[in-house]
């Protein structure tokens, strides 16, 4: 078939899935069920693309051009609010409530995240002891020779920052910047600017009245036209979805992927194990799991497809807000916060799974206790340092591997895996962010329950 016939014929495709998709919407189809519906339906149309033209063919490589203009213009489109979200959210929720709760909400949901990261590190060595992965037995090709240099490169610019100066960093020195989304520590320098901002607004209340309430009325008015723009942006979330997965499972290598199927299966399997975990908790607090995963699979399929926490912030919150019940500050708060810090996905499983596996390649016994209590400390506090300059599972297992003393160029030996594993580690991250706000916010007594079990 004629190139530019066949790309035609598959835009014409994936043009018929979205019009079906639309339909079902003006049927009155729940949006959890299309989201569900779209995944599948990528995964589907993805396979058939492998399997007629082949992962590396130019039709395929051409029609996912067209199609990253849905998905990849999805995930910009939702990166486009995260900030405006971010900013005037933060600021709305703080000016209407006292700074001592503020503290004792944020103390909450941080020490939540952490851990959370810290059950997650055990469970990601524990899986990998039990299956008995090595770095001994893989084989280097040149890709992951490559990757494997350019970690070693990222580790020594990484390190040439102590983390009391990555911390620092997230005090923006041009908050504006930070607002572009450029800086390292974007999404955390404009918490702490919103935080400054709303805080000085309570502080002026008794002494200019006046000029605190025609800016709590502006930051509400904003506020109003933000969520607006959410709820637009998340309509077209299905759509977004179904072209993100199409273009994933068309461009996967396979035959890389059983090379490492055993790393990929216990990846799994330690990430459906915190997941679990995730819901225990939510059940010990006395929050019905069910509904949770209920009124929760839209953004966690969307981290799942996008492999962004920031892009899935914005259905993060208004889930944790419309469908949860949590109240918009514990859930700005847990979003923005989970998107960097305490990760469970990328700075918990992933780098202690690295580490057990790299420590038989320099005679390092990874069943020792002394090993693994060291491993689970470390991971948790990295995550925790990792905060000020991002980069999500890289940076993490650079900083862990580096503190235990362990080669990070074995990392690369991973890369032909990475997006796979990336997407569960995402989802499992949203979770955890979600968690931290359903938790913090039942133990302060501001979890709306009628709208967290309501159908």
């Amino acid at each position: 078939m004629n190139t530019n016939l066949a790309v035609i014929v598959n835009i014409i495709v994936m043009l018929a899935i979205i019009y079906g998709l639309s339909v079902l919407k003006r049927k009155g189809v729940s949006f959890t069920v299309r989201v569900l519906l779209a995944m599948g339906l990528g995964i589907l149309f993805g396979a058939v693309l492998q399997l007629i033209f082949g992962t590396t063919s130019d039709i395929v490589n051409q029609s996912n051009a067209w199609f990253s203009v849905i998905g990849t213009g999805y995930v910009r489109l939702l990166s486009m609010i995260v900030i405006p979200l971010i900013f005037i959210s933060i600021i709305s929720s703080i000016i209407n409530q006292d700074s001592k709760s503020l503290g004792k909400m944020a103390t909450q949901i941080i020490a939540i995240l952490l851990i959370t990261t810290a059950i997650s590190a055990f469970v990601g060595a524990s899986v990998t002891n039990i299956f008995k992965l090595s770095a001994e037995g893989f084989q280097y090709g040149e890709k992951e020779l490559e990757r494997g240099a350019s970690l070693e490169t990222r580790l020594e610019e990484f390190q040439s920052k102590s983390i009391q100066e990555q911390i620092i960093e997230i005090i923006p020195t041009n908050p504006f910047f930070s607002m572009t989304g450029q800086g390292s520590s974007s999404t955390l320098s404009v918490v702490v600017f919103a935080v400054f901002i709303a805080l000085a607004t309570i502080g002026i209340r008794k002494i200019n009245p006046e000029s605190a309430e025609t800016f709590t009325k502006l930051i509400k008015a904003l506020h109003d036209i933000v969520m607006r723009m959410v709820a637009i942006v998340l309509r077209l979330t299905p759509y977004g979805v179904l072209a993100l997965m199409t273009r994933m499972v068309s461009t996967s290598d396979f035959t890389e992927i059983l090379r490492l199927i055993n790393f990929l299966i216990a990846s799994y399997l330690a990430l459906a194990i915190v997941f679990i975990i995730h819901l225990v908790i939510l059940a010990v607090f006395g929050l019905n799991p069910m509904i949770y995963l209920r009124k929760a699979t839209a953004p966690l399929m969307f981290a799942f497809s996008s492999r962004s926490s920031a892009a899935t912030m914005p259905i993060n919150i208004e889930t944790q807000v419309e469908k949860l019940g949590v109240p918009q500050g514990h859930a700005n708060l847990s979003a923005s916060l989970g998107s960097s810090i305490g990760q469970n996905g990328c700075a918990g499983v992933y780098p202690a799974m690295l580490a057990v596996m790299i420590a038989p390649t320099v005679g390092i016994n990874p069943l020792a206790p002394a090993f693994l209590i060291k491993l689970i400390i470390v991971t948790t506090l990295s995550s925790f340092g990792i905060a000020g300059v991002g980069g999500g599972a890289t940076f993490a297992a650079l900083t862990v591997l580096s503190a235990m003393g362990l080669p990070v160029g074995l990392a690369g030996l991973l890369i032909a895996i990475e997006p796979l594993i990336d997407m569960g580690r995402t989802m499992v991250n949203v979770s955890d962010s979600m968690v931290a706000g359903l938790v913090s916010s039942k133990l302060m007594g501001k979890l709306d329950t009628e709208v967290y079990t309501s159908k």
